[in-house]
């Protein structure tokens, strides 16, 4: 048996004039032999323009498959030999399909100076008796419109169109939507008031009745297009949802998808609430297949019925299972899986879940463990009478000591403990003798939040807390941050053992962190202190709200934008096209364009940084000679300059504020930590109020020398500044 000649093996010297030669044989199959390997290097990249017109001369030729090659090769050289494109095009043939060909062909033929010849035979195509023809030639009315709209307006091809639309072939219904949909958005793009395709009453039953012959692509087009329509009344709306409904049974997921977006909205139009609920009983079962399908489709379908939950919560009531993890599912279908079922659980279905949540949390995937347990926690949020049976859930993982588990786990208490005060503290000795696994961020700041929230009620709350301080200086912001505001709480609680405790963190925070966050907050926390401890716990120990689970991931506006884009990537990515794709035709291009402007612009700022960095540079041979001298009393005064500017603020007496500040010999900052100087003065912290005439070196001193401007007089209208800093 003879094998296939090998069309894309390498050049060899004079190929070209080979192929010129095969083009021109006598016999017929080493002619298509030739154009077969011509299009094979013109498929690699390699020029062979200087044959088109030996190529034009095989199109004249009874070979379908043939003259789908020439008429390739023409698309592709089109630009290069605009004269003779012309000569090569024959909508004149016999057969339909070499007219359907030759008409779809010069769509493709991008080329400025054969565009006039382009109209006649368009018009005849558009009128031709054979509807295989006139779906053709319906959207290359679309392509000619893309390259010069006048032309297309001009020569009544737009018009042409809308009638086409009530042609008695399904197929040609479904083209002539298409490409009159593709005219509108072009359009609308350069005039929103030029409304090229108007979508009616009448226009609307023609395309229902045309939807149920078309082909698979046929059916996405006018189910877009009866998408755009909005109905007149309840009535108009019920209609096409019935009309639409037998879509859900196609086997092609995207006519599926392009019909529930039909019906989510057209249904907002129903008053009827059993209607409605009929509706979304048998929108359930498409829904069921798409997540059975290959795991690319589950993932659309997933993010898909992700929005559909947030919009019509009793869609899949009763479906929860379907959406349990397979042991060969992809991480991004587990992920969106688990999602919908915090979504769909109920009461009644809360056990099984967590059965199931339960299982996952002992995979091998990390990710994957971790949003299983988070999920655990979301089921607590929602479900109150659940919430118990999740806490046990969550002490058996903890009890597995698999570091990231009871890392999670102890993330998630903390949002029940927000959600349920003082509900689950008899679970915090369990926690706390986890304090050895955590090593990540987030689960540290959890347990410290949950040691300053219930600091009172654990006897050795201080000790656990000075363990995070020896750390403290390389500790993420984070977690500092929450240690800091925990020894706070911890003092107010119980002032009498965590003297020293908030002293240290307080220096640690003012003296050794680079975070102007942190050192800010001190401060504050440090002035409050220092002028009404009560005013501090109505700040630091203020309750807050509970928190809830949220059943909607974006705005409702957001929602409702994404409902409408169903099936596209804009239901997919959960975002507006404009974010992602621009505005208009050519909206990518344009996002495209700013990404690069702007890697431009950030190039350009670094190359000058590194310029002004080495001009900047330490000269290796400036013995500085010439440099001023910088006297032994210039530092003293810069420090004596700060110290005053810390305790004087416009406008104010400073030996009003603070008479200590008066006679005190010593610059104020040599002073600034001496928080602890006065025992007095703790022990009226400890019962709960500090005097305003003392005038020990404690705590008030200390407020009074870090005055930063605030004035020394704290009044009641003045510590509302501070509320919300927790």
């Amino acid at each position: 048996m003879a094998s296939k000649p090998r069309f894309f093996t390498a050049s060899k010297k004079g190929e070209n004039y080979e192929l010129r030669a095969g083009l021109n044989s006598q016999y017929a199959d080493q002619r298509k032999d030739a154009i077969k390997r011509v299009i094979a290097n013109m498929t690699v990249g390699k020029d062979v323009s200087g044959l088109f017109p030996d190529v034009l001369k095989n199109m004249q030729s009874d070979d379908l498959e043939q003259k789908k090659l020439v008429y390739l090769y023409l698309m592709n050289y089109a630009k290069s030999h605009p004269d003779l494109v012309i000569l090569a095009v024959d909508t004149e043939d016999s057969n339909p399909l070499i007219r359907a060909l030759a008409i779809r062909t010069m769509g493709c033929l991008r080329a400025d100076k054969i565009l006039d010849y382009v109209c006649d035979p368009l018009r005849k195509c558009l009128q031709d008796d054979n509807p295989y023809v006139r779906k053709t030639a319906a959207i290359g009315v679309a392509k000619l419109y893309d390259l010069k709209p006048t032309l297309a307006l001009e020569n009544g091809f737009v018009d042409q169109l809308k009638d086409m639309v009530a042609d008695s072939n399904p197929m040609v219904v479904a083209n002539a939507v298409t490409a009159l949909t593709e005219i509108h958005e072009c359009a609308i793009t350069t005039d929103p008031s030029d409304t090229v395709f108007i979508l009616d009453q009448p226009v609307i039953q023609k395309l229902l009745v045309a939807l149920g012959e078309c082909t698979e692509w046929g059916r996405i087009a006018l189910l877009g297009a009866i998408a755009r329509y909005r109905s007149v009344d309840q009535k108009d709306a019920e209609q096409i949802c019935e009309r639409v409904i037998p879509q859900f049974q196609h086997a092609n997921a995207s006519v599926v998808l392009a019909a529930i977006k039909v019906i989510m909205i057209h249904v907002r139009d129903v008053r009827r609430e059993e209607f409605v609920k009929q509706i979304m009983r048998k929108m359930a079962p498409p829904l069921v297949t798409l997540v059975s399908s290959a795991p690319e489709v589950q993932w659309v379908a997933l993010r898909n019925i992700n929005l559909i939950l947030q919009r019509r919560p009793d869609v899949l009531q009763n479906e929860m299972r379907v959406f349990f993890c397979k042991y060969n599912d992809p991480a991004y279908v587990k992920v969106e899986k688990l999602d919908i079922m915090v979504k769909l659980v109920t009461e009644k279905t809360v056990d099984t879940l967590l059965s199931e949540l339960k299982e996952y949390a002992s995979e091998v995937d990390v990710e994957f463990v971790r949003k299983a347990v988070r999920a655990i926690g979301q089921c607590a949020i929602k479900i109150d009478e659940a919430a118990e049976r999740c806490v046990n859930v969550l002490l058996d993982l903890i009890s597995t000591r698999v570091t990231y588990v009871v890392q999670e786990a102890i993330i998630v208490i903390k949002d029940i403990f927000r959600k349920y005060p003082s509900r689950y503290e008899g679970i915090i000795p369990t926690l706390c003798s986890n304090l050895d696994e955590l090593d990540e961020p987030e689960s540290k700041a959890s347990l410290i939040w949950i040691l300053g929230d219930y600091a009172e009620k654990i006897d050795n709350a201080d000790e656990i807390l000075a363990t995070f301080l020896d750390t403290f200086s390389e500790d993420p912001f984070a977690v500092q941050l929450q240690t800091l505001t925990a020894i706070v709480k911890l003092f107010l609680k119980k002032p009498d053992g965590a003297q020293s405790l908030v002293q240290r963190v307080l220096s640690l925070a003012t003296k050794d962190c680079d975070s102007p966050d942190l050192r800010d907050r001190a401060y504050i926390y440090w002035r409050l202190l220092s002028t009404d401890p009560e005013a501090t716990k109505r700040v630091v120990l203020k309750a807050r709200p509970t928190i809830s689970l949220h059943t909607t991931s974006v705005s409702p506006a957001l929602l409702e934008e994404l409902i409408d884009e169903i099936s596209t990537l804009v239901s997919v990515y959960h975002k507006p096209a404009e974010t992602f794709i621009g505005r208009g035709r050519l909206g990518a291009d344009e996002v495209q364009r700013k990404a690069t402007e702007r890697e431009e612009d950030l190039s350009r700022e670094r190359a000058i940084a590194t310029v002004v960095q080495g001009q900047h540079a330490e000269n290796l041979l400036d013995f500085g000679d010439d440099d001023e001298e910088v006297t032994a009393g210039t530092m003293p005064a810069v420090v004596d300059g700060l110290g005053q500017l810390m305790i004087n603020s416009p406008n104010s007496d400073p030996k009003k504020l603070n008479p200590i500040s008066s006679t005190s010999a010593s610059n104020p900052l040599d002073d600034l930590f001496g928080l602890f100087d006065n025992p007095t003065s703790v022990n009226q912290v400890g019962g709960g109020g500090v005097n305003s005439n003392n005038s020990g070196n404690g705590i008030n001193s200390m407020g009074m020398g870090m005055g930063m401007g605030m004035g020394g007089n704290t009044q009641g209208g003045n510590v509302d500044l501070f509320d919300g800093l927790i």
